[in-house]
């Protein structure tokens, strides 16, 4: 069985969707707004390996080393703000956050 170009495009569409819903419906915890961009990041990253491969170019594959790299020190510096949240706050919810604008 062969694997084809749609068939990439098709899941990474599902995994954008499910990463989409995930920030309009949970609106209320932070972890998991986190955890559906990541999502999103994955879906564009299985669109640019998988044009990549199907086209015989590198470029792609570049750019998802650099996009798994902000991925990395996205989820590094958002765990570490939340740490720091929740021992000021005592809660990570999207609630709390509204108190520190400046």
């Amino acid at each position: 069985m062969v694997v084809s170009l749609s068939d990439y495009l098709i899941l990474s569409s599902i995994v954008f969707c499910i990463g989409l819903v995930g920030i309009f419906v949970n609106r209320t915890n932070i972890i998991t707004l986190l955890m559906c961009v990541e999502l999103i990041l994955v879906a564009v990253n299985t669109n640019f390996i998988a044009f990549s491969y199907f086209l015989e170019n590198e470029s792609g594959q570049i750019f998802v080393f650099f996009i798994l790299t902000v991925a990395a020190a996205e989820v590094a510096i958002g765990l570490a703000i939340l740490t720091l949240l929740f021992r000021n706050k005592g809660s990570i919810s999207v609630d709390v956050t509204n108190s520190l604008k400046g």
